[in-house]
């Protein structure tokens, strides 16, 4: 999340890694195969019900990485727009506001999508701020970057690759004060409707969240070293560093109730990545000081990324490579703290549940605040185009099977 955490979106890696991921962008044709298509319905019943996608073709050549407002009412996602008469698409991922709409069919529809960063700006990372859904923050190079590879699926070589742009910096925009610029339209947002929070424009910043409480912004970023976790206390400017381990460390989240942080690393420079929790440490008026002991939740031969949160705060969904490196799909695992554990991260990292079951690549995961939906990115439809969905999220959270977890005992496990 493109830069963040994740796929379509993200920057999960250095600019030299670039991850396999299935199938092409808009207008490719999926990977031959023998085997006949998943019932994805089918193999889901009992984690996902009513799933329905939300963002198209003929509207986006790609769309990922999506977050909910506090309330539930909108969405902000990046997508790079179908453009108008035939003209070129833009390089980079714009970044949108939607109204997510309930009806009876679909279930689930987006309405109202405006843009809401200047064109021609490479930008990832959307997300609200927890007490005013008009205002949300984001990674923007606000003009058009240098010296950047377009992010995206490489047809040569059927990889996907993230950009680290220098200009990327953390931007607020209020939807109150930006011009309504719907899809088609050639107006454009003023530059100066952005305001910079973090990020001087010499060095990659972005794959930024808030506090649920809106007085601390975390974020990743780059200088002399690879991507390190940085938090910014917004009344006082102060900024403190969280993660400065050896390797690429981003895609940080805030755990519901703020205690801790999930984020995920190439910790052993392996190109392997891992999940990771960490606790934070506080001063006496509540400003985050630092982090203090860190818990891995995977450690093992796949690629795990894009770690978020089930609001209930004892679990974490995440996209792993573990089903096969040309298919990442969404699992679910253990996360909880649980006072009096010995050791205290005994409960870390265990029981992985499989959330999706479909061809292409499922990434990407996002709860709204009731943890009764999940909103993700994924190349399902039969384009195999990277766009979003939605679903009733109806997984029993204390099941006491890994079911569908254990590497060869799925469709297509190797890899």
């Amino acid at each position: 999340m493109s830069l963040r955490h994740r796929f379509g979106a993200a920057a999960i890696v250095t600019s030299l890694l670039v991850v396999p991921i299935v199938g092409a962008q808009s207008g490719g044709a999926a990977p031959a195969s023998a085997a006949a298509p998943i019932d994805w319905r089918s193999a889901e019943s009992g984690t996902l019900e009513r799933q329905t996608q939300l963002t198209f073709p003929d509207r986006f050549l790609k769309a990922g990485e999506a977050y909910f407002s506090p309330d539930g009412r909108r969405v902000i996602f990046q997508a790079v727009e179908v453009p108008a008469g035939g003209a070129d698409p833009e390089d980079f991922y714009a970044m949108f506001v939607a109204d997510l709409v309930t009806g009876d069919e679909p279930r689930w529809r987006l309405d109202n999508v405006r843009r809401v960063s200047p064109r021609g700006s490479a930008n990832t990372c959307g997300w609200f701020h927890p007490a005013d859904p008009n205002l949300v923050i984001f990674g923007s190079t606000i003009g058009p970057p240098t010296a950047s590879e377009p992010p995206g699926f490489q047809r040569g070589t059927s990889r996907y690759r993230w950009s680290f742009p220098p200009e990327m910096r953390v931007v607020q925009a209020d939807l109150r004060e930006l011009p309504t610029i719907s899809l088609g339209s050639g107006d454009d947002v003023p530059a100066s409707a952005l305001r910079v929070l973090a990020g001087d424009g010499t060095g990659y910043t972005a794959e930024c969240t808030l506090s649920n409480d809106g007085r601390t912004l975390l974020y990743c970023a780059r200088g002399s070293r690879e991507g390190d976790l940085f938090v910014m206390d917004l009344a006082s400017g102060a900024i403190t560093p969280l993660i400065s381990a050896p390797g690429y460390d981003g895609g940080p989240f805030f755990s519901p109730n703020g205690d801790r942080i999930c984020y995920r690393s190439d910790r052993a420079g392996n190109n392997l990545l891992q999940i990771f929790v960490a606790d934070l440490a506080r001063d006496e008026s509540g400003r985050v000081t630092g982090a203090s002991r860190e818990y891995a939740l995977t450690a093992n031969g796949d690629v795990n990324w894009c770690p978020y949160w089930h609001p209930g705060g004892r679990h974490l969904a995440y996209a792993t490579s573990a089903i096969s490196h040309r298919n990442y799909e969404i699992f679910f695992v253990d996360a909880a703290n649980e006072p009096g554990a010995t050791p205290p991260q005994s409960r870390y990292g265990t029981n992985p549940r499989r959330i999706t079951n479909a061809d292409g690549a499922d990434v990407l995961p996002a709860f709204d605040s009731t943890g009764k939906l999940m909103m993700w990115t994924s190349q399902r439809a039969p384009d195999r185009s990277s766009q979003l969905w939605i679903a009733d999220f109806v997984m029993p959270l204390d099941a006491a099977r890994a079911d569908a977890a254990e590497r060869g005992s799925e469709r297509g496990a190797s890899r």
